[in-house]
């Protein structure tokens, strides 16, 4: 589910279910980025160690594999097929060049880390003690890390560079996966659908590989969706929200809602 904006009320509330592994991981990506993001503006020490704690689990994700070569290739990917949509008529020719330049730029970022761009953050013993520490409970408190909470008292604009600069390390790679996701969401239009008893079965086309499905309710109500399955065939369960001392129940009401399938 996406995390909703904390300054308004949304007037829907949108559910995500990754049908890859690749997916999974950019879900995951944009998450603790977004998380950095927030807590990287605020000056008190408690958001910087969210901020912190965020990048260290950032740095986790993109150690499997080679992350940085998957997204150039999405990234490639989705500007030709860009390409081919601005040959169809009635595309909006200013819109196609907008998204198209902001492909390249982060390409062109991207392209210009090295391939072990995060290894200086790697290496850092500071990060490192905090990362061994914080699989502890409560390992990075005062007495188990006297220097992270001596950094920690400083003014923040002195931690502020730090933190600007780890973020310009994992911002390419970063921005990019967030600009993936924008173009996936938005390339298929969600249709109506009911979950006749609170439930829906999906079957999905072999031959158009579904990687990602949003379920879209209004919001304010005691309903949300459990999706299990996998890139054939899903099953959306309508659950029946109570409080956190009952455990939630299928709903047996029909439920309208929208589904987009992102291929």
């Amino acid at each position: 589910m996406q995390a909703p904006d904390a300054t308004t009320t949304p007037a829907t509330l949108d559910y995500e279910q990754p049908l890859n592994e690749r997916m999974r991981t950019f879900l995951r990506l944009e998450f603790l980025f977004q998380q950095l993001k927030f807590h990287q503006q605020h000056a008190d020490a408690w958001s910087t160690r969210a901020s912190v704690a965020s990048l260290l689990e950032i740095l986790a994700i993109t150690a499997r594999g080679d992350m940085r070569t998957d997204v150039l290739k999405e990234l490639e990917r989705h500007m030709a097929v860009i390409h081919e949509y601005h040959a169809k008529p009635g595309a909006d020719a200013d819109r196609v060049h907008a998204i198209v330049g902001n492909l390249a730029r982060l390409r062109t970022e991207l392209n210009a880390a090295a391939v072990a761009f995060t290894q200086k953050l790697r290496d850092s013993e500071f990060l490192n003690a905090i990362k061994h520490r914080s699989a502890i409970p409560g390992g990075t408190c005062e007495f188990d890390l006297p220097d992270y909470s001596h950094w920690l008292s400083l003014p923040f604009e002195v931690r502020s560079v730090a933190l600007t600069e780890w973020m310009a390390t994992v911002g390419p790679l970063c921005e990019s996966v967030v600009q993936l996701l924008w173009l996936t969401r938005q390339n298929t239009r969600p249709r109506r659908e009911v979950a006749t008893g609170g439930v829906f079965q999906l079957n999905l086309d072999k031959q158009v590989p579904c990687q990602l499905l949003r379920i879209t309710l209004s919001a304010g109500n005691d309903l949300y969706p459990e999706i299990s399955g996998s890139h054939h065939r899903c099953t959306v369960r309508f659950l029946a929200w109570k409080d956190t001392n009952v455990r939630p129940a299928q709903t047996d009401q029909d439920v309208p809602f929208l589904l987009t399938t992102c291929t």
